[in-house]
């Protein structure tokens, strides 16, 4: 009773919340990988839209043939069942599970967690020209000075030592200056040294 009264307060009509259409992931973020021999392994997603896809259509065709209720309703609490699996797989009793007996994957385990879609892809990213380290003491810096790695350097650096290696006609272009820097040569630490 709180919640449909929460739902008046609200403006939300209860209807919203019942899918009268199902919303597909696009297929980059279910791939199928070719494995050795010819052989391809899908997401576990496919396996859960198919398992709705196959039941929806069965009772589509129990309804055109003019099945008894009953029949009807079993078939409905089914493609319930599929698509509860799909959303959050093992929620509702018993998890489904693909071959070598494994609980496939739902949309829900693909946004949740460590490895999740949202803290694996979109709130960390990779940056470039960047660097991550230990601090530790060191008897020779004093006490308003920081030491950095030469390699740690060049990689934060880089970009401008590129520039500076292309100013100086070390390089012709930016792309050769690159293939410079990624050798390490001598040249490249005296820029270095020059731009910090």
């Amino acid at each position: 009773l709180n919640v449909v009264e929460a739902l008046r307060e609200s403006g939300n009509k209860p209807e919203w919340m019942v899918f009268e259409v199902l919303p597909v992931l696009p297929p980059e973020l279910r791939p199928m990988v070719q494995l050795d021999g010819g052989r391809f392994a899908t997401s576990d997603l496919n396996d859960l839209y198919r398992r709705v896809i196959n039941r929806n259509n069965r009772l589509k065709r129990l309804l055109d043939l003019g099945a008894p209720e009953i029949i009807i309703r079993n078939e409905k609490r089914m493609l319930q069942e599929a698509v509860d699996s799909l959303i959050d797989n093992g929620r509702r009793g018993r998890a489904v599970s693909g071959s070598g007996n494994h609980k496939l994957k739902s949309l829900s385990d693909m946004l949740k967690g460590k490895q999740g879609r949202f803290r694996q892809n979109l709130l960390g990213k990779r940056v470039d020209y960047s660097g991550r380290s230990v601090i530790v003491v060191g008897p020779e810096l004093r006490l308003n000075q920081c030491g950095l790695p030469k390699k740690m350097a060049l990689e934060l650096f880089k970009p401008f030592v590129m520039h500076s290696l292309v100013a100086k006609g070390l390089a012709h272009n930016i792309k050769s200056a690159k293939r410079i820097v990624e050798r390490a040569r001598p040249e490249v630490w005296d820029v270095l040294e020059e731009v910090i």
